[in-house]
């Protein structure tokens, strides 16, 4: 199995501190947010990662240079952002037809990507990918989803004032080569982004799989800090 992790992003919630660094390579304990998901992905034995880059593109390309396993890992400049979507689609030939793990990695997250990946082998059937999901204590800033008695995804809500509940979609997902196909099919304009022009188009077709420790969306100075005390503690 390849991975795509989406790291190509602006970062603007988190200014000052992006001015100078991109989002992907701000530390989080002795390393970069990147790092942490390189290293989870390559110790459970995933083939290679693709990283799409933009905002100050040079910086990721040294921090690359200097890991051992850079040979697994695979560039993608993107001089305009192509959208979520977008990426999936213009290194279609990357992904191999494969079943593919798709990454927002703008997000730090303790979970078990073994138990992610047997979910998604073992998912209903007529579900064509599997979805990570967590309890948020913010709801009203996540996309929020719907499921059925089997974990199927049945409704999302993007981020309205009073959601139905506080299980929020993770960004991080398991595509099999149909939900690849449909991306790469559609018009360029049709199809940029993964929440908005994907996923709804999937109802009923999405398995979920919930995070049981912690998970936190690192877009704004307050939530880097949050990461970094919630490692902290789980490293003493």
């Amino acid at each position: 199995m390849k991975a795509i992790l989406l790291a190509a992003g602006l970062g603007t919630r988190l200014r000052p501190i992006t001015d100078s660094i991109p989002k992907c390579l701000v530390h989080i304990g002795d390393k970069p947010l990147l790092g942490h998901w390189l290293d989870s992905l390559f110790k459970i034995g995933i083939d290679s990662a693709l990283i799409n880059l933009h905002y100050r593109s040079d910086q990721v390309r040294k921090y690359v240079a200097t890991r051992s396993d850079k040979d697994k890992i695979f560039l993608a400049e993107e001089y305009e952002l192509l959208g979520t979507a977008g990426t999936i689609r213009e290194n279609q030939i990357y992904l191999d037809g494969d079943q593919s793990l798709i990454i927002h990695a703008d997000n730090f997250c303790n979970a078990n990507l073994t138990d992610f990946i047997q979910a998604h082998y073992s998912r209903p059937k007529n579900t064509d990918l599997t979805m990570m999901t967590f309890v948020s204590d913010q709801p009203s800033q996540c996309g929020i989803v719907e499921t059925d008695n089997m974990g199927v995804v049945t409704a999302f809500h993007e981020k309205v004032e009073h959601p139905p509940s506080n299980l929020a979609n993770g960004a991080v997902y398991i595509f099999e080569p149909s939900v690849i196909d449909f991306i790469c099919s559609a018009p360029n304009d049709d199809i940029r982004d993964i929440s908005n022009d994907v996923l709804p188009q999937f109802l009923g077709k999405i398995n979920t799989w919930s995070v049981n420790d912690f998970f936190i969306d690192i877009g704004t100075p307050l939530n880097l800090e949050k990461a970094r005390r919630v490692l902290d503690q789980k490293n003493h």
